[in-house]
């Protein structure tokens, strides 16, 4: 390589860097939105709460867990923060609609403390709009631990390595479904998730340039704590860099076909599975845009992309 090609190659991953770093959610934002579910929170925990015997907890799922947040495309567009209200009680406690129903009336409650409109009920969580200005609403979705259902059905399936391994199976959870026709019955049949898992595995796709990426942080702003204490929202490394642009890509091709345009965790897995810890941006698109359809599985005339954490399940059915 000459000299020029070097300089042009660096140029190249200047700018991609420059646009990835337009697209990401601004600092501010987001710790204006990890302070408002905390708040959240704090509120279902609190101990006047109709709830607060099951030690509710909320976290982030979702792009804002996996550090590949994008601007909304237009001003009129919102960020949508999507959050897990997990309580630690067990099925024989709630049915799905008593649970939806009781994390629902704290988050009514909350809405209403803080001068809110009324949260709107979805098929699987509740959504709590702010004022315009917030520019983004929080999705959050009443679950209950349920591991070891979920490792069984793994090892059923023949998943014994995924079910063996507690980072990447032991903390699914159960979810409501209100279109579900055993939706207001005792059951233990629940629809599952596992956000935890799926962020345990994507982080593991790009384990080096993360501690990498820590490790610069450390030594750039002379950071005492450990490069394990350092919170991974405060670095990005080339995979998420190059989901961010991707996603991209995605909004504007198609603006006037949402019909037909690919959900986040789709392309989000396909980049992940075809990523090889290159060190850059341009080589990680070059490796994720040559490979990743490799990773899209043809199951009898069925196009399937599965969960890694849950193979059953097709990311795009």
């Amino acid at each position: 390589m000459t000299v020029h090609d070097k300089r042009l190659a660096k140029s190249h991953d200047d700018i991609l860097e420059a646009m990835a770093d337009a697209l990401d959610i601004p600092p501010s934002k987001f710790e204006e939105a990890k302070n408002r579910y905390e708040a959240i929170g704090n509120w279902l925990d609190r101990p006047e709460s109709s709830i607060a015997q099951y030690d509710p907890s909320i976290s982030p799922q979702g792009s804002f867990l996996l550090g590949t947040v994008t601007r909304p495309l237009t001003d009129t567009e919102e960020y949508d923060v999507d959050l897990v209200c997990r309580l630690e009680a067990t099925k024989a406690d709630f049915t799905q609609k008593s649970l939806k129903e009781a994390v629902g009336r704290e988050v009514a409650l909350y809405a209403r403390a803080h001068g809110m409109v009324v949260p709107e009920e979805r098929r699987r969580c509740w959504t709590l709009n702010y004022a315009a200005g917030a520019q983004f609403h929080m999705d959050i979705l009443p679950a209950l631990p349920d591991s070891q259902r979920y490792q069984v059905k793994l090892l059923m399936e023949g998943h014994r390595a995924l079910a063996q391994d507690a980072a990447l199976s032991g903390h699914a959870i159960a979810i409501t479904d209100k279109t579900l026709p055993h939706y207001d019955q005792p059951t233990e049949d629940w629809p599952q998730s596992n956000p935890t898992g799926y962020a345990a595995w994507f982080r593991g796709r790009m384990r080096v340039r993360l501690t990498e990426a820590k490790r610069a942080l450390s030594q750039r702003e002379r950071i005492t704590a450990s490069v394990e204490e350092i919170p991974d929202y405060k670095v990005k490394t080339p995979l998420q860099r190059a989901i961010q642009l991707l996603k991209r890509h995605r909004d504007c091709m198609f603006a006037e076909d949402g019909e037909h345009k690919p959900i986040s965790i789709v392309i989000t897995t396909l980049a992940a599975h075809a990523y090889n810890e290159e060190p850059t941006i341009s080589a990680a698109l070059q490796s994720i845009l040559t490979g990743m359809d490799r990773f899209i599985e043809d199951r009898g005339g069925i196009a399937w992309v599965a969960n890694p954490v849950n193979p059953g399940e097709n990311f795009a059915d």
